[in-house]
C-alpha cells in the first residue's frame, strides 16, 4: 500500500534563521517569504526561526527598565519575548499572503524547554513529533527564536539568541543545517561596510568562526554547534552561497556582486501588477523598462510611480535580460515569448496556455539561444508541482499524478457544496478576481487540461496533444448530481489526472469526480490547488493557493530570483558534505 509522505517519515528539512539584521520594517517580511518560499518549491520544508524587528527588542528592554526599575529578569524576560512573538505572527501573515501553507508555534506549543539564567539561558529540550507532526499540514513552521520556557515562566537565550534557537532546532530536527540568514553574505576578515579590502570565506571550522566572525554569529550557538555536529551557514537574503562553518578545512573565497537586471513586464493585471511591486522593493536587484499594457493611463491612474506603454518597442527596448510575459492567450503573447527568446532574453510566464501548445519549441529556441525558460506559476499559481516532479524524476519512477489544479473552478465546487447558486458562485468568483469576465476556459476543463499536458512533459517527458484530452464541464453540472453527493457525504470536485498507459504514452482526461469527505482532496477549500503523485513505493501530497495575485506573483518572481542566481554562477568549489543529515553528523563527529 502506498503511504503519503508525511510526519511518519522525517521530510527534507532547512531550518532558516532571519534576524534582526534583515528585519528594519514591517516590508521586509515579503522578502523573507521569498527566502523561504525558494526552499519550499524545491521540496524542502522549512523551520523559520525569526527575531524581532531592528531595534524592538532594545526598545522592550529600556521599557522593563523604566516601570519595574530593576525588576527581576524573569519578568524582563516575559517582556523582550514579546518582540519574536509579533514578529513569527506577521511573517507567518506574509506566507499566508504569498500561498504558502504555513503554522506558527509559540515555544509552549512545541514544548520547546530552557534552563538558567533568565536573560542567558540555553535550550534543553523539544517534542520532536509535535513539531514534525505540523508537517502533515504545512510546509512552513515559523517560529519565534531568543526564548524558550521553563517551570517559572520564559527565559531568553542571550544576545544574538536566536542563532541558538536555529542550531537546536537543526539538530532535534535532523536538519543538515542551520542557515542564518545575516545583512552580509557570509563570513569576512573584517566588516565590508568598513573595509572595502575584507575578505569573505568559503568555509571556516568552528574555533576560527568564532575568532573571525566577533559576533556576527552567537558563541553559543557556533559552540553548541560543534558540539553536536550541526552545520551553520551563513548567507543573505536572495543568494545562493554562503560562509559554511563545520568541521572543515578553512578556504577563502572571492567576493561576489550582484547582477542587476533589466526587467521587461508584459502585462499588468492583478499578478503583473504584484510582480512589478516584488520587483520595486529591490531596486539593487532590478531596473524595470515602461510595462507594456493596452491602455497606459488608465493603469498610470493608480501607479504614478511606473511607467507604462501600449508599444512592445518600448517596453523592450534596451535587450532586456529577462521578459516577463503576464498578458495571457495564445495571440500576441505567444509571438512575444518566442521572439524574446530568439532575441536574446530569459523568459518567464504564467501562461499555461501559450507553454501547453508551444513547449517543445520554446525549450528548442532557450536552448539554441542559450537562455532561461522558467514558468513554474502556469501550474499550481503558487503550488511547486512542477518544481517537486524535477527533483522526484531523476530518482524515483512516477506512475501517476492527479489534482486539483483549478482555483476558480473549486471556488465555485466549494461555494456549491455550500448550497449557493452555479450562477452567484460564479459572479463571486468574478469578483474576487479568481475567474475571468468569461469564465468559460476554466469551466469547460481546457485550462486544466493545459495544465496537464505541462504536467505530463515534466512526469513523464512527454506532451500529450491537447485535442486528445477529454474533459468534464462544470457548466453542464446537473444541480441533481451536486444534491446526490451532498446527501451521500460526497463532495464534487473537478480533477485532472495523467499516467502512462500500458502502451507507454501518456493518457490524460480531466473529469468531475465525487470523493469521500476524508479524502485529501476533499477538504481543498476556495481557490486552492492539491496535488497527489503516486511514485513505485509512496504517494506525496502536495497544496497550496493556486490562484490570486500574490501566491502567482510569488511564484513568477522566484523564477525571476532563480535566473538571477543562475546568471552569477554557481558556488565555488568546497568541501562536500553529505545530504543525508544523520550520515553528516557521523561524519563530522568522525
Amino acid at each position: 500500500m502506498n503511504k503519503l509522505y508525511l510526519a511518519s517519515k522525517a521530510p527534507r528539512l532547512s531550518v532558516l534563521k532571519f534576524g534582526s539584521s534583515v528585519l528594519h520594517s514591517t516590508a521586509d517580511y515579503a522578502r523573507i517569504a521569498h527566502e523561504i518560499y525558494r526552499h519550499v518549491r524545491t521540496g524542502e520544508k522549512v523551520v523559520a526561526v525569526v527575531s524581532a524587528l531592528d531595534g524592538e527588542t532594545d526598545n522592550l528592554f529600556a521599557l522593563g527598565e523604566d516601570v519595574g526599575h530593576h525588576a527581576d529578569g524573569v519578568g524582563i524576560a516575559r517582556l523582550v519575548r514579546c518582540g519574536e512573538l509579533k514578529s513569527a505572527a506577521l511573517l507567518g501573515l506574509a506566507l499566508e499572503r504569498a500561498g504558502v501553507p504555513t503554522a506558527v508555534l509559540d515555544p509552549h506549543e512545541m514544548d520547546l524547554r530552557a534552563e538558567g539564567d533568565p536573560l542567558d539561558a540555553n535550550l534543553t529540550g523539544l517534542d520532536r513529533a509535535k513539531v514534525l507532526a505540523r508537517f502533515e499540514q504545512a510546509d512552513v513552521i515559523v517560529a519565534p527564536g531568543f526564548f524558550g520556557d521553563t517551570e517559572v515562566g520564559p527565559v531568553t537565550l542571550g544576545r544574538g539568541g536566536t542563532d541558538l534557537t536555529a542550531v537546536m532546532f537543526a539538530h532535534w530536527l535532523d536538519a543538515d543545517r542551520a542557515r542564518l540568514i545575516k545583512d552580509v553574505d557570509g563570513v569576512y576578515t573584517d566588516d565590508p561596510a568598513k573595509s572595502p579590502d575584507a575578505l569573505r570565506f568559503d568555509q571556516l571550522d568552528y574555533q576560527e568562526a568564532r575568532e573571525v566572525s566577533r559576533g556576527l554569529v552567537q558563541d553559543k550557538a557556533i559552540l553548541a554547534a560543534e558540539d553536536l555536529g550541526v552545520v551553520i551557514e551563513v548567507a543573505a537574503l536572495g543568494r545562493s552561497y554562503e560562509t559554511r562553518i563545520a568541521k572543515v578545512e578553512r578556504a577563502p573565497a572571492q567576493t561576489r556582486e550582484v547582477q542587476r537586471l533589466r526587467i521587461a513586464v508584459l502585462g499588468h493585471g492583478a499578478v503583473g501588477a504584484g510582480v512589478c511591486d516584488y520587483l520595486e522593493a529591490h531596486p539593487n536587484r532590478f531596473d524595470l523598462n515602461p510595462v507594456l499594457v493596452r491602455d497606459p493611463s488608465k493603469h498610470g491612474a493608480n501607479h504614478a510611480e511606473r511607467a507604462f506603454t501600449a508599444t512592445p518597442e518600448e517596453a523592450l527596448a534596451h535587450q532586456p535580460d529577462i521578459v516577463v510575459e503576464l498578458m495571457g492567450g495564445t495571440g500576441f503573447a505567444r509571438c512575444l515569448c518566442q521572439s524574446a527568446l530568439r532575441d536574446g532574453s530569459d523568459l518567464v510566464t504564467a501562461n499555461k496556455a501559450v507553454i501547453a501548445l508551444d513547449l517543445a519549441r520554446l525549450d528548442s529556441l532557450a536552448h539554441e539561444h542559450k537562455r532561461h525558460l522558467r514558468y513554474s506559476a502556469a501550474v499550481g499559481g503558487g503550488t511547486p508541482i512542477l518544481e517537486l516532479l524535477d527533483t522526484l524524476t531523476p530518482r524515483e519512477t512516477v506512475r501517476s499524478v492527479e489534482g486539483v489544479m483549478n482555483g476558480t473552478c473549486n471556488y465555485i465546487l466549494d461555494a456549491l457544496d455550500g448550497g449557493a447558486l452555479f450562477a452567484d458562485a460564479v459572479a463571486q468568483a468574478q469578483a474576487l478576481g479568481f475567474a475571468e469576465a468569461d469564465p468559460s476556459t476554466d469551466l469547460d476543463g481546457d485550462d486544466a487540461a493545459d495544465k496537464l499536458a505541462i504536467i505530463a512533459h515534466h512526469a513523464f517527458g512527454q506532451i500529450p496533444d491537447l485535442r486528445d484530452i477529454p474533459r468534464e464541464s462544470l457548466s453542464a453540472l446537473p444541480p441533481e448530481r451536486i444534491e446526490a453527493a451532498r446527501e451521500a457525504d460526497l463532495v464534487i470536485k473537478q480533477i485532472g489526472r495523467c499516467s502512462l498507459g500500458p502502451d507507454g504514452k501518456v493518457e490524460a482526461r480531466v473529469e468531475l469526480r465525487a470523493l469521500p469527505r476524508m479524502h485529501a482532496f476533499a477538504s481543498l477549500r476556495n481557490e486552492a490547488n492539491g496535488f497527489l503523485i503516486e511514485c513505485s513505493d509512496r504517494t506525496r501530497y502536495l497544496k497550496g493557493k493556486g490562484a490570486g495575485r500574490w501566491p502567482t506573483a510569488e511564484s513568477v518572481f522566484a523564477d525571476i530570483m532563480d535566473i538571477q542566481r543562475a546568471r552569477a554562477g554557481n558556488a565555488p568549489a568546497r568541501q562536500d558534505l553529505a545530504d543525508d543529515p544523520m550520515r553528516l553528523k557521523q561524519d563530522l563527529a568522525s
